[in-house]
């Protein structure tokens, strides 16, 4: 299994081009599909009669151990990320929009757009158990190390698209008060999905002449994965030509949004919420698997972590745990559920003079990360001051972020085209532990 950890997710990074996906363009005063995505009661905004999603890419790479000049550079990876005492968090998120199309037609506004996601992550690894299985070292000092973590360890990664269906409508309007709402409809079509989870660890870690051997060790194992994931699991087409399945489950998002109207079409104040990705999808196929253990290994008996060197795979993984002798086997189900992200969108973009807004912005999970059946997310909030003069908007993301900690980025609008990163500042100035990447075109029209 050597490099397995950081490679499931860089491989997918690099190979695609950059969780708050198109930050700062998602407040835009041009209001569009990209709106809707963030909050469904946006579609009565729309600036335009009808609206054309052309293309959008966003990916990110958030990680709370090495920094951007590390992951650029691609040297010692395995080492650097292992480093210290805390547990490791490393995430890659990737959302693809296709063809979209919205319209507005007295106080409503309908929409269908369509997405794809992969999203690759270790959660909460214990850094010397991450050390002894891809690098065949240990950090502690002395050749030993007892392992004792509260935490279910989870390599995860996960491939999915959907479908969604838009309306919203304007339930209050005055001259100087505006209140929307809105919901969309979710069409899922898992694609791939692979799970190791490792829950309360504990286990000791002994080097003996280059050969790593775990004594004393129980933890609570969940192993599952269903399509191209289980046989090869840092394979980036594998992801990508996964992203949509057939058609297996349904989710939702709801959300109102208020604007305080000062002259014209302008406001002074718009406050919205939303609550995205109430949902969950379901694997069924041939080579669908999850499978629950419970690891033991006591008294004088021993697993030499080398044996899982040449492991590429969840199956190569699972093999070489059953062949020990150490893992007991609950009941394997074939066909399994695994829930969506669901997060609480909070937002106020507020008038500073003409010309210039701030937009702060908060998500919030609803959902823990440990589940094994759970695709992550995590807790962001930001400020997004922007200057807009119709055709073209210049706005600068500055976010406080669970995993990575604070980034600063920029983007701009130049009518429909659209470009930007939630943390260009951060990584070139002071080397922070995010790298992010967005774009894509849309147009209006009537």
């Amino acid at each position: 299994m050597k490099n397995l950890l950081i490679a499931s997710c860089l491989l997918i990074a690099f190979n695609l081009s950059a969780q708050d996906h198109f930050s700062g363009i998602t407040t835009s005063k041009r209001v569009g599909i990209l709106n809707v995505g963030m909050n469904p009661s946006e579609l009565a905004n729309l600036n335009s009669r009808f609206e054309v999603q052309l293309f959008s890419s966003s990916i990110n790479i958030s990680n709370d151990k090495i920094g951007f000049n590390d992951i650029v550079d691609g040297n010692n990876l395995e080492s650097l990320i292992f480093n210290g005492s805390e547990p490791v968090n490393f995430n890659v998120d990737t959302e693809f929009l296709g063809p979209g199309f919205a319209i507005k037609l007295l106080k409503w506004g309908f929409a269908v757009n369509s997405k794809g996601h992969i999203k690759a992550n270790i959660v909460d690894v214990d850094p010397n158990l991450g050390s002894a299985i891809t690098n065949n070292a240990l950090n502690a000092i002395g050749g030993s190390s007892i392992i004792s973590s509260p935490n279910n360890q989870r390599i995860n990664a996960t491939a999915w698209g959907e479908i969604g269906f838009s309306v919203a409508h304007k339930v209050y309007e005055t001259k100087k008060h505006k209140i929307n709402a809105g919901i969309t409809l979710k069409l899922l079509f898992p694609g791939a999905f692979a799970n190791i989870g490792v829950d309360k660890f504990q286990g000791t870690i002994t080097d003996n002449l280059g050969n790593l051997i775990l004594t004393n060790a129980s933890a609570n194992m969940n192993i599952a994965y269903s399509g191209n994931l289980g046989a090869e699991f840092t394979n980036t087409s594998d992801y990508t030509k996964s992203v949509f399945g057939n058609l297996q489950g349904m989710a939702t998002d709801i959300g109102v949004d208020y604007q305080l109207l000062g002259s014209g079409k302008n406001y002074k104040l718009k406050i919205g919420a939303a609550l995205k990705n109430m949902g969950s999808m379901t694997f069924k196929s041939s080579d669908n698997y999850s499978t629950d253990y419970t690891l033991s290994i006591q008294g004088s008996q021993q697993l030499s972590l080398n044996d899982f060197n040449n492991d590429t795979g969840v199956q190569d993984i699972e093999q070489t745990l059953i062949d020990s002798g150490y893992l007991n086997k609950t009941p394997q189900s074939n066909d399994f559920k695994v829930q969506l992200p669901t997060v609480l969108n909070l937002y106020a973009d507020i008038k500073i003079v003409p010309k210039v807004n701030i937009t702060l912005f908060t998500q919030q999970k609803m959902k823990s990360n440990s589940g094994n059946d759970q695709i992550t997310s995590q807790n962001i909030i930001s400020a997004t001051p922007r200057f807009s003069v119709g055709f073209f908007e210049a706005y600068l993301p500055v976010a406080i972020n669970e995993v990575s900690g604070t980034t600063a980025g920029f983007g701009f609008r130049l009518g429909g085209f659209f470009l930007g990163s939630n943390s260009i500042l951060t990584a070139l100035t002071s080397d922070g532990k995010q790298a992010d990447f967005y774009t894509g075109f849309r147009f209006g029209f009537l």
